[in-house]
């Protein structure tokens, strides 16, 4: 059975996040992506930067599951390792000293908008120990400015997530970028995207 896992957001937003990030990876070492999901990014980041060790996790073992079946069928098994079982609130995160030594760049696309805030709280804590000076942690979803929403349908988008459970929703931008000086990184640089979503990259001072 094909375990795969399609999802149509990846499908579009793949190329225009690989342009952004084929401008700011380093040419070499790992790169750690939190909340995988379905693996579709993953395998398409690691094709397209064959020099990085693109290493995929998420604390679903569904989503693990369809990781896996992508990597296996994309024939990179050879080259990518199996996905982590790691949720940002469990701390220290699962990783061996020798990736803790070769980490780069951490990439968490679509998480913080369908998660409670203390993940994305979690998140810039544990990066802020791991990652080293000028190492980023790149953030990919929707965002609100200034209080605002850029868009209409992000604005419904907001409402639709808060129905489903209320500690979601699209966050603001300047409360996320707080809580990343908190923890170390510097004002971010912000590439925005298509259907209303941004790139923020967030730097280690």
């Amino acid at each position: 059975m094909d375990e795969r896992l399609f999802f149509p957001a990846t499908e579009k937003n793949r190329g225009p996040i690989g342009e952004v990030l084929s401008k700011i990876l380093p040419s070499n070492g790992f790169v750690l992506e939190i909340a995988s999901g379905s693996g579709e990014h993953g395998v398409t980041f690691q094709e397209r930067f064959p020099e990085i060790h693109w290493q995929t996790s998420d604390p679903d073992p569904f989503y693990r599951k369809s990781i896996s079946a992508w990597i296996k069928h994309q024939g990179l098994n050879a080259k990518m390792p199996q996905p982590l079982d790691l949720d940002v609130r469990e701390r220290p995160w699962p990783l061996t000293s020798e990736f803790r030594s070769s980490l780069k760049a951490i990439v968490c696309i679509n998480m913080i908008h369908i998660s409670p805030w203390c993940c994305t709280q979690a998140l810039f804590e544990e990066a802020g120990n791991l990652l080293g000076k000028d190492q980023m942690l790149i953030l990919y979803g929707p965002f609100k400015i200034n209080s605002e929403h850029t868009s209409e349908s992000n604005a419904r988008f907001d409402q639709s997530l808060k129905l489903q459970n209320s500690t979601w929703g699209v966050r603001d931008l300047d409360v996320v970028s707080e809580i990343g000086m908190k923890n170390g990184f510097d004002n971010h640089d912000v590439y925005e995207m298509p259907a209303n979503n941004l790139s923020v990259i967030f730097q280690m001072r």
